[in-house]
């Protein structure tokens, strides 16, 4: 899904059903390129699917899932926070984590937010500010700000959407990719390590207040002409897939999420993904990985005024936050669909210098390798020409 202002022509929407990546594929694709991932467990768990598909075909285990802080997860790296300092489930808890491939041309960074805005937030900026500039950032930040915050919770939310959003346009360059990932569907029965025992009345109302809370993201995020992925519809009726507490899923959910969101990027940077026939059954099919079940039904109550037939109407968005025009507002989408960042002068040029690990790309150095994926593996694939 992909929103932009009133006055602009509509994007495109993805010009191919999503594809199951290789491993081989996904290197291909963020081949020197960088990665920063931003959020709570659940996107810890999207950064963790992703580091692991960029090594190998396999599946997360139940324990690398439930696994918080560890000093190193599939040859990555804890940079700050978790086992570093001290593990809790308050809102100061942080997490830095980093993934440098062998080769050196692939960089993923996750950072643990409890909350959408804040100072940390602004540490977080900074240091993407002067540090190598990322090519795509992931993020979303919902179930602690909606919990923790105070009765309050969902106009504050509203309001430090309104401020990341803007500070995201201030200080990601413009050949960034920002995804805005929509909370994924709650259980009617919520015990995830963020909703602490006081705090278990709220658990009933939380389902709704996600629907909400997505609704004002995707709207915001549109504004700025940032790209939206709704998890939450796409894992309505995947509920056979999620954990027990009610908020976290499992391996197959999350390799499943990583094909919708890698098909999502490729589709924006104008890459042509390979298309493939399963004749004994693709990978998690459609009839097996979703199941409908009218007691999971996520259509929300219609006093919420989001069960059939009936609009959702929510209160008005808050105001722009004051002051300037920050530098670099989108005046239209950054990224364009069907048309790649870059125009490669040859099939497969890049730069003799380090990888982003190293060293940062200009942006008009800085290219996919082939706008086409290969079937195999490029005999390319994780070296530097020449």
């Amino acid at each position: 899904m992909v929103f932009c202002l009133d006055n602009e022509q509509p994007r495109l929407p993805l010009r191919s059903a999503m594809v199951h990546f290789q491993a081989s594929e996904v290197q291909q694709l963020l081949h020197n390129k960088f990665v920063v991932i931003l959020g709570d467990s659940i996107q810890r768990s999207v950064y963790k699917d992703l580091v692991l598909l960029l090594q190998r075909d396999s599946l997360l285990t139940a324990a690398q899932l439930k696994a918080k802080g560890e000093l190193s997860f599939e040859q990555d790296q804890l940079v700050a926070g978790g086992q570093l300092g001290e593990l809790h489930n308050g809102t100061q808890y942080r997490e830095v984590r980093q993934f440098c491939s062998g080769s050196g041309h692939h960089l993923v960074r996750f950072y643990f937010l409890t909350r959408v805005y804040s100072e940390y937030l602004e540490g977080v900026l900074e240091e993407l500010t002067y540090g190598p500039a990322p090519d795509l950032v992931i993020i979303n930040s919902c179930l602690w700000d909606l919990s923790r915050y105070g009765r309050c919770s969902m106009e504050s939310y509203r309001e430090n959407l309104e401020r990341v959003f803007v500070r995201m346009d201030q200080v990601l360059p413009d050949s960034c990719l920002l995804v805005w990932n929509m909370a994924m569907p709650l259980g009617e029965r919520v015990t995830g390590g963020f909703l602490l025992p006081e705090l278990q009345p709220l658990a009933g109302s939380l389902r709704r207040d996600v629907v909400e809370g997505n609704f004002y993201s995707a709207t915001l995020a549109g504004d700025h002409c940032f790209d939206v992925l709704d998890l939450h519809f796409h894992f309505r009726h995947a509920v056979q897939h999620r954990h027990r507490d009610g908020v976290h899923w499992d391996q197959h959910a999350h390799r499943h999420l990583s094909h919708l969101l890698l098909t999502h990027v490729a589709d924006a940077w104008g890459v042509e993904l390979p298309q493939r026939d399963y004749p004994s059954g693709q990978p998690f099919p459609a009839h097996e990985f979703f199941s409908y079940n009218s007691t999971e039904d996520f259509s929300m109550s219609p006093h919420l005024g989001c069960g059939p037939g009936v609009n959702f109407v929510p209160g008005p968005l808050p105001p722009p936050v004051p002051g300037p025009v920050p530098h670099g507002q989108h005046r239209g989408p950054v990224v364009h669909r069907g048309m790649p960042r870059c125009a490669p002068s040859s099939p497969y040029h890049v730069p003799r210098m380090g990888g982003p690990c190293r060293q940062r790309l200009r942006h008009s150095d800085r290219l996919i390798h082939t706008n086409k994926l290969d079937r195999q593996p490029s005999a390319h694939s994780g070296t530097w020409p020449g």
